[in-house]
């Protein structure tokens, strides 16, 4: 069962889930980030076993003029040891029913160019590749 993020606790069961996938964030530091996040509108969901979150999800809603009411997954991650169970399926089947639920028209997500497996879900859930993301930084 897809859980939403509430409590300090829940946010304590997804920190290993998180670094997994954000491997340069400091693990004392992330649950204060989250926090912070959670309180400025950031969603975050995830599946537990074992005592812990092994996937979670995090994403924004918001409007935009080219695309209207939109989600956007910044974060989807399964432990290692976990993938291959429809962990990640099943929380994207929790999105995709929060944005049916909120009409919001879309949902959008980056993902890694070596992102294979990930990649075969998004396309199975009915994804297209829309564009090239380009960035400008220092990361």
């Amino acid at each position: 069962m897809v859980k939403e993020v509430i409590t300090d606790e829940d946010i304590l069961k997804c920190r290993e889930a998180f670094l997994d996938l954000r491997p340069h964030i400091e693990a004392a530091a992330l649950p204060v980030i989250l926090r912070s996040m959670i309180n400025d509108g950031f969603k975050v969901v995830f599946i537990e076993r074992d005592g812990k979150a092994v996937s979670v999800a995090g994403f924004w809603s918001g409007y935009k003029l080219h695309r209207g009411n939109y989600i956007y997954i910044d974060d989807l991650n399964t432990l290692p040891e976990y993938r291959k169970n429809g962990y990640a399926a099943m929380i994207m089947d929790w999105v995709i029913a929060y944005a049916d639920k909120n009409e919001i028209g879309q949902i959008h997500l980056d993902s890694g160019v070596m992102r294979f497996d990930a990649h075969r879900l998004y396309l199975s859930k009915k994804f297209i590749i829309s564009s090239h993301h380009f960035v400008l930084g220092k990361k």
